[in-house]
């Protein structure tokens, strides 16, 4: 049988091998720069370019001596020529690219580059570089570089997260360290002391980043500090460094406020990074540049005694509620100083007040808000006021100085003096003229007392006649006659109850008393843990009172601590024990009216409680 198609098969099969088999021409290698005179802080770009080299070719790059090797990388690009309707002519590129920089100024020599293929070796040329001190400038072409993205547009307001860090043009890339390093810097390094600069600690990153294992802050001496921002993820944004491309990551942002004056070190940071994924990834460990501050002191014609930490922008202002009062109700008076600065250093003036108005110690609350790098917030000191008395006080202004260093001068911030004023209760003590020394004449104190409770004494007058008429011839005098009987009953009655009062002894008098005080101090111990503060010291304040009016036999409700205690000094009281008398009544006040909530606080003034009134009997 005669076979048909088979050579015409054979050839067209030959055609398309040869058609779709790249029609290798001669090897083309060789090596170029991007610049042939350079600084020493400048960056090369070397190019070795391979085409048509069959795959199986080796290419060993240039080790220059002279120059560190900053970075690597490598592309191929394949390219298809069609002509004349003849076979397709397919080339292969493959671009090594090292980014140099050179160690030494003068005259210095790129090695060629070195390909072997199939038994034989190719070379390239060397290249020649002029290398000077310094920079020399940017690369070529790098202003017509087409503009990238704004990596910051999508923050709030498109503002650069980088703007306002003086970053002393770009970072030092440390040698070794190129494709991972850490950096410090400063916004500003010359500032006045107690003026606020700000640290901020950024990894600078060409490889994936997996975790920041450990962060070792710098050693601060010399500065109060406080925390700005402390990211909890990695959040990177693109930076160019010397015309490489890196990816910026925040790790620690702090305030720094100097306290003495001088040329401050903060030493450098440290960080133990993990980079690449799962497996792949391995643990390096990088340490940041150091830095100086320049801390110059605060101009001379401020205040005398200024405070260091009284640097910033401040206002002053005084709160107080209510002003006009009963006696014996409290007053809160709030000390605010509010603005940019020291927040946690800087002290508002002491409030000062009338002999009349009683001030308690006041209690501090800070609140911080940084906002972009500045430490900005307010200090409050509130206190708690007691009126002794009645009648109009005013609370003096206050002031506040302090430096600005944006202004280079000093300033003052002032509140307005506030008038308070005191009425008398419904049923307390009133008293609108200047407190009076100690009346040491009997009459006329117990004269004041009964005028203070309210209380006046009555008098009566009696006048006696002779009678008009005989005994027996009144109206009364028959019914006394025939009521033998009922004025026997009302003597024996009368008898009986005179009986009583006689076997009564002073100590049993005594022993009823102290029962009757501990009967009302037991409704103050059943509060002591259930949580009702005001109700527990309003207990005892009240038991307290009433056995105070049983052994002194005055009233005592409304009287101010002074005159308590000259009533006691009066009736003998010794002078421990008119202490703690008085502590138990501060503690019920200041309970009542400025906290008190511990439990244990609460135990100790039940048990002086008791103690006093215990005591009182032995």
């Amino acid at each position: 049988m005669r076979r048909t198609g088979s050579g015409w098969t054979a050839l067209l099969a030959g055609l398309a091998l040869l058609a779709s088999a790249p029609a290798w021409a001669d090897i083309e290698f060789y090596q170029k720069v991007d610049r042939t005179e350079v600084g020493t802080e400048d960056t090369v770009r070397l190019s070795v370019v391979v085409a048509d080299a069959p795959p199986s070719a080796q290419v060993q790059l240039p080790a220059p001596r002279d120059f560190e090797v900053l970075s690597s990388s490598r592309s191929s690009q394949r390219s298809i020529q069609l002509s004349g309707g003849g076979p397709a002519v397919i080339q292969d590129v493959t671009t090594h690219t090292l980014i140099l920089r050179a160690t030494r100024t003068g005259r210095i020599t790129i090695p060629p580059a070195v390909l072997t293929t199939a038994g034989r070796t190719y070379k390239t040329d060397p290249i020649e570089l002029t290398v000077k001190q310094g920079r020399l400038g940017p690369a070529p072409g790098q202003a017509s570089r087409p503009s990238l993205p704004d990596p910051f547009q999508n923050f709030p307001g498109g503002q650069d997260p980088f703007e306002g860090m003086e970053m002393d043009d770009e970072p030092v890339i440390p040698r070794g360290d190129s494709d991972l390093f850490l950096r410090a810097s400063l916004d500003r390094d010359e500032i006045y002391v107690g003026e606020q600069t700000t640290l901020s600690l950024y990894i600078y990153s060409r490889v994936d980043l997996s975790s920041v294992d450990a962060v070792t802050m710098p050693k601060l001496e010399g500065f109060w500090s406080e925390d700005v921002e402390s990211p909890t993820q990695l959040s990177g944004e693109q930076k160019i460094v010397n015309g490489i491309p890196y990816r910026a990551y925040l790790l620690r942002r702090r305030a720094l406020f100097p306290v003495k004056a001088g040329t401050l070190n903060i030493t450098p940071a440290e960080a133990d990074i993990t980079t690449g994924f799962l497996f792949a990834g391995h643990r390096v460990h990088r340490v940041a540049n150091g830095l100086k501050v320049k801390v110059k002191p605060l101009p001379p014609g401020g205040p005398a005694g200024i405070a260091n930490a009284h640097v910033g922008s401040w206002q002053l202002t005084l709160d107080v509620s209510p002003t006009s009062v009963e006696l014996g109700q409290p007053i809160t008076v709030k000390v605010i100083l509010e603005g940019t600065g020291n927040v946690k250093n800087v002290t508002p003036p002491k409030l000062t007040a009338p002999a009349a108005l009683k001030v308690y110690d006041p209690t501090t609350t800070d609140k911080v808000t940084p906002n972009k790098n500045k430490i900005q917030g307010r200090r409050m000191m509130e206190y708690l006021v007691m009126p002794q008395r009645t009648g109009t006080f005013t609370l003096p202004a206050l002031e506040f100085p302090y430096f600005d260093p944006r202004r280079r001068e000093y300033d003052v911030t002032r509140t307005d003096p506030v008038t308070i004023t005191v009425e008398a209760g419904s049923g307390g003590a009133t008293s609108t003229g200047p407190l009076s020394p100690p009346s040491h004449d009997a009459a006329n104190e117990q004269k004041n007392v009964l005028t203070a409770s309210g209380l006046r004494p009555l008098r009566y007058q009696a006048r006696f006649m002779a009678p008009s008429t005989p005994l027996w011839e009144r109206g009364f005098f028959l019914p006394a006659v025939l009521a033998p009987v009922g004025l026997l009953l009302g003597v024996m009655g009368v008898g009986q109850v005179r009986g009583r009062l006689l076997t009564q002894s002073e100590a049993g008098r005594k022993k009823q008393q102290a029962r009757a005080a501990r009967k009302r101090l037991a409704a103050a111990e059943k509060l002591v843990g259930e949580g009702s503060t005001s109700a527990f010291y309003a207990e005892v304040e009240k038991a307290l009172m009433g056995f105070l009016e049983a052994r002194l036999h005055i009233p005592v409700v409304g009287l101010t601590r002074e005159v308590l205690s000259e009533k006691m000094v009066a009736a003998g009281v010794a002078p421990e024990r008119r202490s703690k008398v008085l502590f138990v009544l501060e503690a019920c006040d200041m309970g009542r009216f400025g906290g008190g909530s511990e439990l244990s606080e609460r135990n100790r003034v039940l048990d002086d409680a008791e103690a006093v009134m215990e005591g009182w009997e032995k």
